[in-house]
């Protein structure tokens, strides 16, 4: 009997029709891993090793039954081919290390949901591979994720973990947003005061900001630059990209708190401030002035010793303008630089730090409020208030990574019924993040080129921990990961009703990696919220 056409996430752009019968992995199967091969060997060992107790030998490449690893730069960047047969055993080829482990990443869902235990339960060891052939590439170079530590802490082990599930989604780009009103994550030496002082608050909010609970509890915690460096090195075992964000110059209270000359001190008294207990915009922002930048550009001096990415995330998004209106030294700094208004203001506050980055080699990435004023010569933007933004920027000739709030955050409610936890936002279910589309019709090809990917965005403010974190991403950032990764049709051409087939059998992946996602039926008891005030928007969504 032939048998069923394996049921793969992302699905693959071809896969040959399976026989069974193929390899068996044994004690005896060996694995040979060629050059620029080391990071899948190291995965399929600590993986497949710790879920079917195989060791996975080195042994040579014609040993019957091994397992090969190698690059093969007929293939495209990121691309892979595997191969299973009987008399051959599994091949993965990939365009470069990272097709290779793309690749590695497939073998392991044929195995099925046993593959990602972290110990064997399985009777008689991983199951008969079926022969085939997979050939697969990705649509987007830029698949992400964004988590927000800065509301909720999330700690060490929670993003080593979070870095592993993007792995298994074949998802790359890990954008960590470390700092807020509501806490400063990362240790600076030259600054300590950042998080002795700014990484922690007396309480927080339960809820939305109008909601009346409060936890009422300090709350904090901070990575230190060990921390970063360890978790920058397990994210690129993964072939994961690490993107800091350090938030400028608005959702900066925890900075000013910590340094009160950061902000406009002469309009407010910035050293009675307080790291922020409540949740949505502050007032207090930083202040234009010499002494501010020369703050900052300390900050990324050692960031960039930290991260080795091409991008560096500025934030540059919600910054009220109030403080600068009633500001002297605002003002006179306008009148100075000739700037017109506090738009102008904010475009040379994100201009500064453009070129400073792009002259150490980086480049500059933020939300797309960085339009305003004058885009940045060389900034990418992150369109997350629609498609509008993203649309202008790739016109101008300005990358974008899509991420619109209407499609992409997923701390937007999953459902409309009662029981849904702290209902935030526009109903986003499963199937409306499938047919998600990241290029915007009105695009040009040329346009379009300019869209280096999309991201899914996991704003913490009502996710006071990681099982919170798993309810809302999940299952939806598997319908995000496919719609990366995927040649898919047009929105309302893709099947949906394929996709939930091989959902039932991804369900049971996740429950073996240990993922307290949304059941399809509805939240569990103890994920819901009850009385905990959300704040729900209805109708559909604007899709601007």
């Amino acid at each position: 009997m032939t048998p069923p056409t394996p049921d793969l996430i992302p699905a693959p752009r071809s896969v040959g029709t399976p026989t069974p019968d193929g390899p068996l992995l044994d004690a005896g199967t060996v694995l040979w891993a060629g050059p620029g091969t080391g990071t899948t060997e190291r995965a399929l060992r600590a993986t497949l090793g710790a879920a079917f107790g195989l060791a996975l030998p080195p042994g040579p490449a014609d040993t019957p039954g091994a397992v090969r690893l190698l690059v093969d730069d007929t293939l495209p960047p990121e691309g892979y081919r595997l191969t299973t047969r009987a008399a051959d055993g599994v091949e993965i080829r990939g365009g470069d290390p990272a097709g290779v482990f793309w690749g590695a990443q497939t073998l392991r869902q044929l195995l099925g949901p046993h593959a990602f235990r972290r110990a064997p339960v399985a009777p008689g060891g991983p199951p008969r591979l079926p022969e085939l052939t997979v050939e697969d590439a990705p649509r987007f170079r830029w698949r992400g994720v964004m988590l927000d530590v800065a509301r909720h802490f999330m700690p060490k082990d929670g993003v080593l973990r979070h870095l592993d599930l993007m792995a298994a989604h074949k998802l790359n780009v890990f954008h960590f947003h470390l700092t807020d009103d509501q806490g400063w994550r990362v240790e600076i030496a030259r600054w300590p005061k950042l998080t002795a002082t700014g990484s922690w608050r007396a309480r927080t909010k339960f809820g939305h900001r109008a909601s009346p609970l409060w936890e009422e509890k300090p709350h904090g915690g901070f990575y230190t630059q060990d921390d970063i460096r360890e978790i920058v090195a397990y994210a690129a075992e993964r072939h994961i990209t690490v993107v800091p964000e350090i938030d400028v110059p608005g959702h900066s209270q925890a900075a000013i708190s910590a340094y009160p000359e950061l902000g406009n001190t002469d309009v407010i008294d910035t050293a009675s401030l307080s790291v922020w207990d409540s949740w949505g915009v502050s007032p207090n922002v930083l202040a234009p002035t010499d002494n501010t930048l020369r703050f900052y550009e300390g900050v990324f001096e050692e960031l960039l010793g930290l991260f080795p990415s091409e991008f560096v995330h500025i934030g540059g998004d919600e910054c009220p303008k109030d403080q600068w209106r009633r500001s002297p030294a605002a003002q006179a700094r306008i009148t100075e630089l000739g700037l017109g208004d506090e738009d102008g203001l904010q475009s040379w506050f994100v201009r500064h730090f453009d070129t400073w980055l792009a002259d150490r080699g980086r480049r500059l990435i933020g939300w797309d409020e960085i339009l305003e004023g004058g885009l940045a010569p060389g900034a990418t933007v992150s369109s997350w208030r629609g498609y509008a933004g993203g649309i202008a920027a790739a016109r101008s000739g300005h990358d974008v990574v899509m991420c619109p709030e209407q499609h992409v955050y997923l701390d937007h409610r999953q459902d409309g019924g009662a029981d849904e936890p702290v209902p935030i936002g526009y109903v986003r279910t499963l199937e409306d993040v499938y047919r998600f589309e990241p290029v915007p019709p009105q695009l040009t090809p040329e346009e379009a080129r300019h869209v280096l990917g999309t991201q899914a965005n996991l704003w913490t403010e009502v996710m006071e921990n990681p099982a919170r974190v798993d309810y809302q991403a999940f299952p939806r950032l598997v319908a995000l990961a496919e719609v990366a990764w995927s040649a898919l049709p047009a929105p309302a051409e893709r099947d949906f009703d394929g996709f939930e087939r091989r959902m039932t059998a991804h369900y049971r992946r996740l429950d073996a990696l240990g993922v307290g996602y949304r059941p399809p039926t509805g939240p569990a008891p103890w994920q819901r919220r009850p009385g905990v005030l959300g704040r729900p928007i209805e109708g559909a969504p604007p899709n601007r």
